[in-house]
């Protein structure tokens, strides 16, 4: 073989060689599809342009990193939508504001997409320099910034499992107390049981804590069972999600007002008034007694589901 055909042979294969890593690359996405905004509205300043470089940085960091062990395809992965308000800057590199994170997984055999969370923490702060790699280890809080998201993508990513399997988070939640453990010591507000009851510290707390076990039980049965049953027997599926709100009520008359509830209804609260709406009159009074036991602060819109056609 003279040494152009070799050459054409070699590169033959290499371009093969890219297109299999290509298949495999696409075949395989990433756990999560997330979406990361960040904006400074009322901070003053000209130099925008670090503000598109932070965005650029975080979306690479949540969207390139593979945070599990499982193989997702493209149309599996967790939508998360990310915004970040910077409210202050504090020096050149010293940021605080609010986090706001939204996550929805799809429901079986439906366009729909069913929210798993939809949070707001107000304690954002941390430090960011351009051109300088943004970085995280399980086991070691270097950045309060990839500290912040990692626990997130953990937490989302045990919503996720849950609403699957009964309990079948429990590995990625205690990914997101280790980040919690892990920044114990940092300055910076968020992760400490003192600084308050609605922290973060408190949502993986909760999440772990066996007195919370229906809520998990509840998050299982509300989507495995109510949600994703729902193509085949619509009647079938809206009991499960009766069934899944009397766990909440054991939860609550035990431990009434609790954050983690407080977080679940964030996310729910709208899908029950839409899926009850046209459930049959007579279950009606039931579930709205049930919804405004455990979740007095939206009585006013659990109300509607009483007047829907």
């Amino acid at each position: 073989m003279c040494y152009n055909n070799i050459k054409l042979f070699n590169m033959r294969i290499f371009i093969l060689s890219l297109l299999f890593v290509h298949i495999l690359a696409t075949s395989f996405a990433q756990e999560l599809n997330c979406n990361i905004s960040v904006s400074a509205p009322q901070v003053a300043g000209t130099d925008r342009a670090v503000y598109e470089t932070l965005q650029r940085d975080l979306f690479e960091f949540m969207n390139a990193r593979q945070w599990t062990n499982y193989k997702f395809t493209m149309d599996e992965r967790i939508e998360v939508n990310i915004l970040i308000t910077i409210q202050e800057r504090v020096s050149a590199d010293e940021f605080k504001g609010n986090l706001q994170i939204q996550a929805r997984r799809p429901v079986f055999k439906s366009s729909y997409n069913t929210t798993l969370l939809n949070h707001i923490d107000n304690d954002i702060h941390f430090r960011y320099v351009e051109q300088q790699p943004i970085e995280f280890a399980d086991n070691t809080h270097t950045s309060n910034l990839t500290s912040i998201l990692a626990f997130y993508a953990y937490i989302v990513l045990g919503l996720d499992f849950d609403s699957f399997a009964l309990n079948g988070g429990a590995p990625f939640f205690d990914k997101a107390q280790t980040v919690v453990i892990t920044a114990q010591n940092a300055p910076e507000k968020g992760w400490k049981a003192f600084e308050s009851q609605r922290n973060r510290y408190w949502l993986v707390e909760n999440l772990l804590n066996t007195q919370y076990a229906p809520v998990r039980e509840c998050l299982y049965k509300y989507h495995r069972l109510g949600l994703d049953l729902m193509h085949e027997n619509i009647e079938t599926g809206r009991a499960a999600i009766i069934e899944s709100l009397e766990l909440l009520q054991r939860v609550h008359r035990q431990r009434p007002g609790s954050y983690l509830m407080q977080v679940f209804f964030s996310a729910k609260s709208d899908e029950f008034v839409n899926i009850f709406s046209e459930a049959p009159a007579m279950d009606k009074p039931r579930v709205v007694n049930i919804l405004r036991e455990i979740d007095p602060t939206n009585t006013s819109k659990y109300q509607r589901i009483l007047t829907a056609n």
